[in-house]
């Protein structure tokens, strides 16, 4: 099991912790199987600081897509890397 930080911009981050969001999507540039910990960390993109404020939560089921959302990702990226489909549940 690993515990992996990763950035989560405050209104997803809101979500997850209130359980209203237990799926993500990421770019799959980094290993990450079941049973590893993912550790948000909110961070604010109009500051571009981190807020302070983490939550932990284990990766029930992790699957590789290789779809191309573009709003958040370099084309080069996705193609690369593909994206992680991420379901979460709060530790």
């Amino acid at each position: 099991m690993a515990i992996i930080n990763k950035k989560c911009w405050p209104e997803f981050f809101e979500k997850f912790c209130s359980g209203e969001r237990t799926f993500e999507l990421r770019l799959a540039d980094f290993d990450l199987k079941n049973g590893d910990i993912l550790v948000f960390e909110e961070y604010d993109p109009d500051t571009k600081t981190y807020t302070g404020r983490k939550a932990s939560f284990k990766c029930v089921k992790v699957e590789h897509s290789a779809q191309n959302p573009l709003q958040f990702y370099g084309i080069e990226d996705v193609k690369k890397h593909g994206f992680w489909i991420i379901e979460l549940r709060q530790q």
